[in-house]
């Protein structure tokens, strides 16, 4: 039976070990599951690595898997300082919804700083969860995610093909589709297929100046699908179209390319102009 919160768990055993396999894990690493349901994958992640911290919004879930595997178990919901988690048995469950949990003291009062982040999480929140990884103060070195396929398409994109997902997400690692897991792998089977993604953060120190100003000029190349990055820019920037043309020539980009067809390189080099 699928939770409250509408889950579908992975019950191919070989998927889950391919996860385990591409996830490379070592005796002494540091792992962060998000959303690990019935705990399928968590058995396989405590017996692999050093340490694993699990998130589960489900407090069903998170009890029921703290009595079948022995996992200690912390309520975060209503805990506005995160302590030194319980470590017993290598594990520790903390019943919270992740995108609420102040993550990087999480990470840092529990000498979390090295860790990879290795699970099969919610879909509908695929976007936010990617975004808080790569942007938070204490980034994962990997990301190990099973995610819808055609997400994971996208994300992946290259120029011709890109979006404002691809780009946020290749701004700051490169990611890579693993290998595709079909829809039947899931109980209840859910109406899409899915694929797992590695995405390896390319640890560059950005500032939050940094970021706003790129993705400032980002939202602005993508305002009007159908319109050319020239109309876009001067459109959304509020700037003379001639002016716009100009400076794209300077970085030889021609003003009729559209937004999809850059590289982030060529973003880079717009949101210096502008």
């Amino acid at each position: 039976m699928p939770t409250k919160l509408g889950q579908n768990f992975l019950q191919d055993k070989e998927v889950l070990n391919k996860i385990i396999r591409a996830a490379d894990l070592k005796s002494d690493d540091n792992i962060i599951e998000i959303g690990p349901g019935q705990g399928a994958l968590s058995a396989k992640l405590k017996k692999e690595s050093g340490k694993l911290i699990m998130i589960e919004k489900d407090r069903f879930l998170a009890e029921e898997m703290a009595r079948n595997f022995k996992f200690p178990i912390s309520n975060f919901q209503s805990i506005s300082n995160y302590p030194i988690l319980e470590f017993q048995n290598k594990s520790s469950i903390i019943i919270g919804d992740i995108l609420k949990i102040n993550l990087p003291e999480l990470v840092e009062k529990n000498d979390f700083k090295k860790y990879k982040v290795v699970a099969n999480i919610p879909y509908y929140i695929t976007s936010p969860i990617i975004q808080l990884f790569l942007e938070t103060k204490f980034p994962p070195q990997e990301i190990f995610l099973m995610i819808q396929k055609e997400v994971a398409e996208r994300i992946c994109a290259q120029p011709g093909q890109m979006s404002i997902l691809s780009i946020s997400a290749q701004y700051y690692a490169q990611p890579e589709i693993l290998f595709y897991v079909d829809k039947k792998s899931f109980y209840p089977i859910p109406e899409v297929d899915s694929a797992v993604i590695h995405i390896t953060h390319n640890m560059e120190h950005k500032t939050k100046k940094e970021a706003e100003d790129f993705f400032r000029v980002v939202r602005s190349g993508f305002s009007a699908k159908r319109k050319t990055l020239v109309n876009n820019l001067a459109s959304s920037l509020h700037l003379d179209k001639k002016e716009v043309a100009e400076k794209l020539a300077e970085i030889k980009i021609a003003p009729n390319q559209r937004a999809q067809e850059l590289t982030i390189e060529d973003w880079k080099k717009i949101s210096n102009l502008f």
